[in-house]
């Protein structure tokens, strides 16, 4: 459940000069702030920060991006400008300890041990009330699902509706689940038209391949670039070729988790209590193949986990929302076995598939995003969710933009010119890798 984002990462100019200005030109025009407080036993308080946009008089959707550390003023600009334009009234919180929400009332960062989900689902409703926002459709991705559940534990009267993009539920059952379906189709090759890509990953791993370098080759290849890819790729490097390019994208899989982050966009200090504490990002590795573990044990010491805050399985049953679940096919670090069993728990849920998508639509394939928001928001207003399975063909037909579709044909065209200058090389030298 690596927290970055390819559409959110900022470019080289941005990482040098631009967030900060970004950040502050969008909460001039659009931000408000509310008085928190910051809480363990201090009477200091922390300006709260969160952009609203796009025409009045609809239900408004509220948006709680992945992470944690996942800022949302500057990272989702062109979101709120799609979904303005399609008449959404939209909510964003920059989230406590992170961008503009990061610092206290003197100017300094926020303790550590107050960045807790508890913490954060108040401040939504926080923000709800400073808004004047009765109810609203509330919309998480991946470690946002988290959160809009947990709100809609804590504040049911505030939600109209739900929208969970890629969703997790309980920590360690998540994580028996992710290990299980990862193996099958690529270790069992149990999906048929997986079964030359699941040969190609076993011989990567029978060639002794780092298993940490597998489980983020497959992760991000197979989500941006597709199965085709992922197979050549695993195929090449399993016979000594493509080494460039396997160590490029695995270096793109530990970014994820890893680094300091950048200021505005993703910073992941503040938030590691939650990450580890209270949920298990580094729980230990099982020792057999493709375990998503191996990407978290692999960035270094991090703190052990205690507990999660909710309790999620018991409670989303108490749900009387309509709820929307959004599962991309390609989704290999929040699969859709866990989304199929949150449909199954919450009463008159709805599965919304999408072909060809990986993880979070929110963040790799926003049209999908704002077109169910759209229709969720009108909905909530109309009639339940019932209808929206049917827009999965329309959803899955939609084009992918910016940078995730970037990424996978780099990641492709990278493969294919290491294919073919390894095969000019063999003409020339025989037995040339």
């Amino acid at each position: 459940m690596g927290f970055r984002s390819r559409t959110t990462e900022p470019s080289s100019y941005a990482r040098r000069a631009g967030p900060e200005r970004a950040a502050h030109r969008i909460a001039q025009r659009d931000g408000h702030r509310v008085d928190r407080p910051v809480g363990v036993g201090t009477d200091t308080r922390f300006r709260l920060t969160y952009v609203r946009t796009g025409p009045r008089g609809r239900v408004p959707v509220l948006i709680l991006p992945g992470g944690p550390g996942l800022a949302s003023a500057v990272p989702y600009r062109r979101i709120r400008a799609l979904a303005a334009r399609d008449g959404l009234d939209v909510i964003m919180m920059e989230h406590r300890g992170v961008g503009l929400s990061r610092r206290d009332e003197h100017g300094h960062d926020l303790p550590g041990e107050a960045v807790t989900i508890e913490r954060v689902v108040d401040d939504i409703a926080a923000i709800l009330d400073h808004a004047g926002v009765p109810r609203a459709v509330v919309y998480g991705s991946s470690y946002g699902t988290y959160l809009a559940q947990g709100f809609g534990v804590r504040h049911p009267a505030r939600v109209a509706g739900m929208i969970l993009d890629s969703p997790m539920l309980s920590v360690e059952q998540d994580l028996e689940m992710v290990r299980a379906h990862r193996r099958r189709l690529f270790l069992e090759g149990s999906d048929p038209g997986l079964a030359r890509v699941a040969a190609a990953v076993r011989e990567a791993i029978d060639a002794g391949l780092p298993q940490d370098e597998i489980s983020e080759i497959v992760q991000i290849t197979y989500e941006f670039a597709g199965p085709d890819v992922l197979c050549a790729l695993s195929s090449e490097r399993a016979r000594g070729r493509l080494r460039r390019t396997w160590h490029t994208v695995s270096r793109l899989g530990r970014s994820e988790v890893g680094g300091a982050g950048v200021p505005y966009y993703a910073e992941t200090d503040l938030v590691r209590g939650i990450m580890y504490r209270e949920l298990g990002f580094g729980l230990p590795v099982d020792g057999e193949p493709l375990d998503p573990q191996s990407i978290f044990a692999a960035a270094g010491p991090h703190p052990p986990f205690v507990a999660e805050p909710f309790d999620l399985p018991s409670r989303i049953v108490e749900f009387t929302w309509p709820t929307a679940v959004l599962s991309g096919e390609r989704d290999l670090r929040t699969p859709r076995p866990v989304a199929e069993r949150i449909v199954d728990l919450v009463p008159g849920a709805v599965l919304v598939p999408v072909a060809g998508m990986g993880h979070s639509a929110l963040d790799t394939h926003q049209l999908v995003a704002v077109r169910v928001s759209d229709s969720c928001s009108e909905a909530v207003t109309a009639r339940g969710f019932e209808n929206l399975h049917a827009l999965a063909p329309m959803l899955s037909r939609l084009p992918k933009r910016g940078m995730s579709n970037t990424l996978g044909r780099s990641i492709a065209a990278a493969v294919g010119m290491g294919r073919r200058a390894g095969s000019v090389a063999a003409l020339i030298r025989p037995g040339g890798s």
